[in-house]
């Protein structure tokens, strides 16, 4: 199958590109409702619109342009992420689910063209029938996956960005539509593609991308699981045997004490060659192979059926059940195993059913990433978190790669460190301004994608290319019409 082919530029295109779904003449679908993050925190009320085509998202734009008392607009994915970057209190957001088309597949060159809607794991699941896999995989962290489109406005960083970097490095074009309504394709490397990769959805509406794929020598991955003593164990480890491994991720307990606080499990995983699976297994995977030998063009993605919610009871979750949660979680993980095989599209390293013991309150992600020669820090935000005993049962740590091109690109070479955190818990603003004050003072900084609270004053020191979005933003949307809660609450 060939790739779309499109001439890349940052001048405008037509006003609007081809249809994406057939034309009809129903009315574009719309709500208002109150909107979250995957935290359930703090919701906000919007009107949310469903297009169905990239005609009705410009559509749906130029209405929330012209609305009495406009607020403006922002696109919003399969809301996985934890902020309020998808929020739009009092304006229109963007619901862009149901533009969910794969356009064309490059079998041979790895290239795929989706609409910003398609579910990652949907490409996913797809793209292993095709003898390829995602570029980036989400990490235990995120647990979820997200959209084509969120994975890019987010440049969503992998379990293996130390190997592969961001989402936005395998991302070679994108089809952007404007606030002035027009459509620009952008090409990799310019300065309106750096401003939208990890721009958190500022620059305009995401309608589709050109996404480069990895070749899969068969979908599973062999899995090693070891358990490290303490904090700085786990640090030694990755930082000496990271390199042998594709993905890469551990699972800390931070509500230990002594010497073993910080403890955790390492899971780290490599592609497995055909030859070396199992009979069965290499019989299935060459199989496979033979299929897409044969299988006509066009390919259409399968439906991946959602699995049911785990039966977790609602809110268990204070300081003692979660060291008692963490405490089972160590002991029950193999103090070593190697090449255990668990399928690509299979999260590593996450508990399922976990987000329901938060409580109806839900609970706040708080992720920072902290560069190499900065583990000083690190040291005492784990000190910080066990020593007021905040109930954190969801703590990951990875070593990042290189940064991306991105303006408000989140990672940077060193460490990132996540926590879940109930929303009940005591004294949690106080705390988590304190460990943001930490993160500046270290050269550090906060995921824009997973935060609602962060105050202003730090964002230019942690984000040192601040004024440069900034400026790209002026000058292509002076009038403020694409918005969300967290531009309005940083001054983006």
């Amino acid at each position: 199958m060939a790739v779309e082919s499109v001439e890349s530029t940052d001048a405008p295109d037509a006003p609007v590109p081809e249809a994406s779904h057939p034309p009809d003449d129903r009315a574009l679908a719309f709500d208002v409702a109150p909107l979250t993050g995957r935290g359930r925190t703090a919701p906000t009320t919007a009107v949310l619109v469903r297009p169905r085509s990239y005609e009705e998202a410009a559509a749906a734009l130029g209405a929330s342009r012209s609305a009495p008392g406009a607020r403006g607009a922002v696109a919003r994915g399969l809301g996985t992420a934890h902020g309020d970057a998808a929020r739009n209190a009092g304006g229109t957001v963007l619901d862009l689910a149901g533009l969910d088309l794969v356009r064309s597949v490059d079998t041979e060159a790895g290239l795929a063209v989706c609409d910003a809607g398609v579910p990652l794991r949907r490409l996913a699941e797809a793209a292993l029938e095709l003898g390829w896999s995602l570029p980036v995989l989400p990490t235990a962290a995120g647990g979820s996956w997200p959209t084509v489109g969120g994975a890019l406005a987010a440049d969503l960083h992998g379990g293996d960005h130390h190997a592969c970097g961001s989402f936005a490095r395998h991302v070679t074009s994108l089809r952007l539509l404007t606030a002035d309504g027009s459509v620009r394709t952008v090409d990799a490397g310019t300065p309106l593609f750096d401003a939208t990769a990890g721009g958190l959805g500022l620059t305009g509406v995401i309608l589709s991308a050109t996404v480069r794929l990895r070749r899969a020598a068969s979908p599973l991955l062999a899995v090693d699981t070891e358990r490290a003593t303490g904090l700085d164990d786990l640090l030694s480890r990755l930082s000496l045997t990271d390199h042998r491994y594709r993905w890469s991720t551990a699972w800390l307990d931070l509500l230990t004490r002594g010497p073993a606080l910080g403890r955790g499990v390492l899971t780290r995983a490599l592609h497995v060659p055909v030859e070396a699976l199992p009979g069965r297994a290499r019989a299935r995977a060459r199989a496979r192979a033979r299929a897409r030998a044969t299988r006509p063009a066009p390919f259409t993605l399968p439906a991946v059926p959602s699995l049911p919610p785990e039966l977790v009871p609602d809110g268990l979750l204070g300081a003692g059940a979660a060291r008692a949660l963490n405490a089972l979680r160590f002991r029950a993980s193999p103090p070593r195993r190697a090449r255990a095989l668990r399928p690509l599209t299979r999260p590593l390293g996450r508990w399922p059913g976990l987000d329901r013991c938060y409580g109806r309150g839900g609970f706040v992600r708080y992720e920072c990433a902290l560069g190499l020669g900065h583990e000083d820090a690190l040291h005492r935000i784990v000190r910080n978190v066990a020593r007021r005993a905040v109930p954190v049962p969801a703590a990951t740590l990875q070593r990042l790669g290189a940064a991306g091109t991105g303006l408000l690109s989140f990672p940077l070479p060193g460490w990132a460190l996540a926590l879940d955190i109930p929303a009940s818990a005591g004294g949690l603003g106080r705390f988590l301004d304190e460990l943001d004050e930490e993160v500046a003072a270290a050269g550090g900084r906060v995921d824009l994608a997973q935060d609602a609270r962060l105050r202003p004053d730090l964002l230019e020191s942690m984000y040192p290319r601040l004024a440069e979005f900034r400026a790209v933003r002026a000058g292509l949307d002076p009038d403020g019409v694409i918005t969300s809660d967290l531009a309005r609450r940083l001054a983006l």
